[in-house]
């Protein structure tokens, strides 16, 4: 046996880099368990059923929402409200997982995105918020029994909750 005190150094660095090998699958694992938890426990196809045609009239005006299929992490929507013969308003939009969670993002007229979490997904209901944006706060999506769907966008004006509801009906989709 040898005094030397490097003389079990080769074999205690290869002992440790195999040990280090071996258990990196289940660190990865560990880790990856530990980002989901922290982020968020839904998955984007739990929002599948926002998927489709939406169309709601309100006087001369029509809006219509358009939702892809759920895919590669993310689903597109376009929303346009036309009224008379003229567009007066459009939004580009998406839903996209990231890391830390589900992100709805908003582009009203083309406009910069704005990004709004996912922070409570039950059923069919969503509700991404972003307490930092001015308005709207938050954005509610529900999946009503009948087929319907409702949105709300509201946020915090004064100390007041404020806010708008729209309610589609399916366009050929359902």
């Amino acid at each position: 046996m040898s005094t030397h005190p490097r003389a079990g150094q080769p074999y205690l660095a290869a002992l440790v880099a195999a040990v280090t090998l071996s258990l990196s699958p289940l660190l990865l694992q560990m880790v990856a368990k530990q980002v989901q938890d922290e982020g968020s426990a839904h998955r984007i196809e739990d929002l599948a059923w926002i998927t489709g045609h939406w169309v709601r009239t309100s006087g001369r005006a029509r809006t219509e929402e358009l939702w892809t299929t759920v895919a590669g992490g993310t689903t597109f929507g376009l929303s346009r409200t036309v009224a008379g013969e003229k567009t007066v308003e459009f939004e580009y939009l998406r839903i996209e997982t990231r890391p830390d969670g589900i992100y709805y993002v908003a582009h009203p007229n083309a406009r910069p995105g704005t990004d709004f979490k996912l922070v409570r997904l039950e059923g069919g209901e969503a509700v991404f918020e972003n307490l930092a944006h001015d308005f709207p706060q938050r954005i509610i999506y529900r999946k009503n029994s009948d087929g319907s769907l409702f949105v709300r966008i509201e946020g915090d004006r004064n100390g007041k909750t404020v806010g708008r509801d729209f309610h589609f009906q399916p366009m050929g989709n359902k």
